[in-house]
């Protein structure tokens, strides 16, 4: 009898935690989806991203990655550690593109930097170098707010996207059970 018991037991941990790899999975999830809702907006509403949205999706893509392996890999201790520390990596890397975008929106139209040319052309008459440095120091089309929800910007909705995902995945991989 206490055979039967053994087997029929619950699986170890408390009810109703959230293990991390339920935690990394969502934040894939949630990645994945903002992806699509992202080229939603560009395809079926046509607004054209600018080129530091086209980095904010990299950014995202990196973050969703991350989180992908992390959840397929179900690392324990100091593996589940070193995907917190990747998650706060690119997540930081995405808050910091999202907050110059943001910024960059908030300036006075006078103080706005002047168009640029587009990103495409860029990658091709400009070192990968001089192409980044354009792009993160902004130019007239990411000043432009063409889309808004609840009064924010898609910038402002990304750095929020940001800071939530980083902070869920660096508590989680470092607090959560396996």
């Amino acid at each position: 009898m206490q055979d039967l018991r053994i087997i029929s037991a619950p699986p170890s941990g408390r009810r109703g935690e959230v293990s991390r790899r339920t935690l990394n999975g969502l934040g894939f999830l949630i990645c994945a989806g903002s992806l699509g809702f992202a080229y939603y907006v560009q395809h079926y509403l046509g607004i054209e991203p600018c080129p530091l949205c086209i980095f904010q999706r990299l950014a995202l893509l990196a973050v969703g990655l991350v989180f992908l392996a992390a959840t397929l890999h179900g690392s324990r201790d100091w593996g589940a550690k070193m995907y917190g520390v990747l998650v706060g990596l690119t997540t930081g890397i995405g808050a910091g593109i999202a907050a110059r975008h943001v910024w960059l929106q908030h300036l006075p139209p006078e103080e706005a930097p002047r168009c640029g040319p587009s990103l495409e052309y860029m990658l091709q008459a400009f070192p990968l170098n001089e192409t980044l440095r354009e792009v993160l120091t902004g130019s007239g089309e990411c000043a432009r707010v063409d889309w808004t929800l609840l009064g924010f910007s898609m910038p402002e909705w990304t750095l929020l996207l940001f800071v939530v995902l980083g902070v869920a995945g660096v508590i989680g991989n470092w607090r959560l059970r396996s």
